[in-house]
C-alpha cells in the first residue's frame, strides 16, 4: 500500500502556487514557527503576503523551539482557540511543523495534555499547511508528530492519518539562509530516514527506487552544501531527498536508529538529526545479518562498498560533546525498549544489542 493525502508544491516559486489552495481551507490561519528561521529566510512575510492578498487574517504563534514540547503545543492551542483561527500553517524545520500538527489535533479532539500521545483519541483535525525551512523531517509528508514531555523528561511520537498535512509547500530558497551545523544534522537526519525504509519490517519494495535515490542524492548534494551553503541547485536536491525520506517513513515508519537517539535529545539536548548520525554505523553493523541483500543492493546503486559509506561518513565528523553516563543508560534502556519504533525492527534487538551502541558512544565521547 502506498497512501499519502498531502497535496505538495515543489520549488519553482511553489508558494506562489500553492496560494489559492491554502486560502480556501479557511478565514483565518495560525502561522505557528519559531523564533528566527520564518523570518530570516523570508518565509513568514511571503506567507503573509499571500494571505493578505485573498482576505485571509492571521495569528502568528512563533515560541516553537527545537524539540517541541507538550507545553508549548498547549500554548499554541490557547492562541488558536481564543483568536477563532481554522486552520494551522506550520512553517520551520521539524519541529514547528510536528507543532502545527499537534496543535490542529488538540484543538479540533479538545484533548487533554495528559491524552496528547494517544492517537486513537482523535477524530477529527483543523486542515494543515506544512512549509519546511530545512532538508531532514520530511514531516511535510508523514502522519507523525514528535513531541517532548518536559514533565517526565522523555521524547516520542504520535501519529494519526489526521495529521497529514492537506498542503505541503517546498522552496530550496528558505533552506539559504540555514547554518553549516543545521545543514549538516537535518540531512543526516533525512539519511536516517531513508536507511530506515531499508531496515523496518514494513519496508516495501515499491519505495526502494525512491530510497536508492535519495541516499544518492544526499551522497551527492550534502558535501556540496557544506562548501557552498548558497548553492541552490544543490539545495532543491536535499529537499527532494527530504520530501523522500519522509515518503519513506510515512509507510514504513522508523526504528531503533530513531528510538536510541531520541534519550540523547531530552537529556543531553542533541540535536535530532546529528542523535541519528552519531549511531548510525553502530545500527547498520547491527542490522547489517537481516537486510544484507538490501543494503549490498544500496550500496551497489551508489557504486561504493559498505566500508566506503563508512568512510564518507566519518568524514562528515559528527560528534558530540558530552560524557554519557552509566546512570543515564541504566536509566534509558526501558525507554528506548518500549518505544513505539522498536516494533518496527528487522528482528528482535535485545537490551543487551542497545548497551552495546550506548556503550560505543560512551568510549567516543
Amino acid at each position: 500500500m502506498f497512501y499519502v493525502p498531502t497535496r505538495i508544491f515543489f520549488a519553482d516559486n511553489a508558494l506562489e502556487r500553492a496560494a489559492g489552495r491554502i486560502t480556501a481551507l479557511g478565514s483565518k490561519a495560525l502561522i505557528v514557527s519559531g523564533r528566527n528561521s520564518a523570518y530570516i529566510s523570508g518565509a513568514m512575510e511571503d506567507i503573509q503576503q499571500h494571505l493578505l492578498k485573498n482576505d485571509i487574517t492571521w495569528k502568528v504563534f512563533d515560541r516553537v523551539t527545537e524539540n517541541p514540547t507538550i507545553d508549548i503545543v498547549m500554548e499554541g492551542v490557547t492562541e488558536l482557540v481564543l483568536n477563532e483561527c481554522d486552520f494551522v500553517i506550520g512553517v520551520g524545520g521539524g519541529s514547528p511543523i510536528d507543532a502545527a500538527k499537534a496543535i490542529s489535533l488538540v484543538a479540533a479532539n479538545k484533548t487533554d495534555r495528559s491524552d496528547i500521545y494517544r492517537s486513537e483519541g482523535y477524530k477529527k483535525a483543523l486542515p494543515i499547511v506544512a512549509i519546511p525551512l530545512s532538508s531532514g523531517s520530511g514531516t511535510e509528508v508523514t502522519p507523525y508528530s514528535v513531541l517532548t514531555d518536559s514533565q517526565h523528561n522523555k521524547k516520542a511520537g504520535l501519529g494519526s492519518e489526521l495529521a497529514f498535512p492537506q498542503i505541503a509547500v517546498l522552496e530550496p530558497k528558505y533552506t539559504l539562509s540555514l547554518s553549516p551545523a543545521v545543514t549538516l544534522n537535518t540531512g543526516i537526519d533525512a539519511l536516517s530516514h531513508l536507511l530506515e525504509g531499508i531496515y523496518s519490517n514494513k519496508r516495501n519494495p515499491v519505495m526502494f527506487p525512491i530510497i536508492y535515490n535519495g541516499v544518492k542524492t544526499i551522497f551527492q548534494n550534502l558535501p556540496k552544501v557544506l562548501q557552498d551553503p548558497r548553492d541552490l541547485q544543490a539545495r532543491q536536491e536535499m529537499m527532494r531527498a527530504s520530501l523522500y525520506g519522509g515518503l519513506v517513513i510515512a509507510h514504513a515508519s522508523t526504528t531503533l536508529q530513531h528510538s536510541i537517539g531520541y534519550p540523547l535529545t531530552s537529556v543531553y539536548g542533541v540535536p535530532h538529526g546529528l542523535a541519528n548520525g552519531i549511531v548510525m554505523r553502530s545500527v547498520m553493523e547491527l542490522y547489517y545479518p537481516g537486510v544484507s541483500k538490501e543494503l549490498d543492493d544500496l550500496f551497489a546503486s551508489l557504486s561504493i562498498s559498505r566500508e566506503q559509506f563508512y568512510e564518507w561518513l566519518e568524514a562528515l565528523k559528527l560528534s558530540i560533546d558530552i560524557r554519557i553516563s552509566d546512570h543515564f543508560i541504566d536509566e534509558k534502556l526501558p525507554e528506548v525498549l518500549t518505544s513505539r519504533n522498536m516494533a518496527n525492527n528487522p528482528f528482535e534487538i535485545s537490551e543487551d544489542d542497545i548497551r552495546k551502541i550506548y556503550y560505543d558512544l560512551k568510549g567516543k565521547a
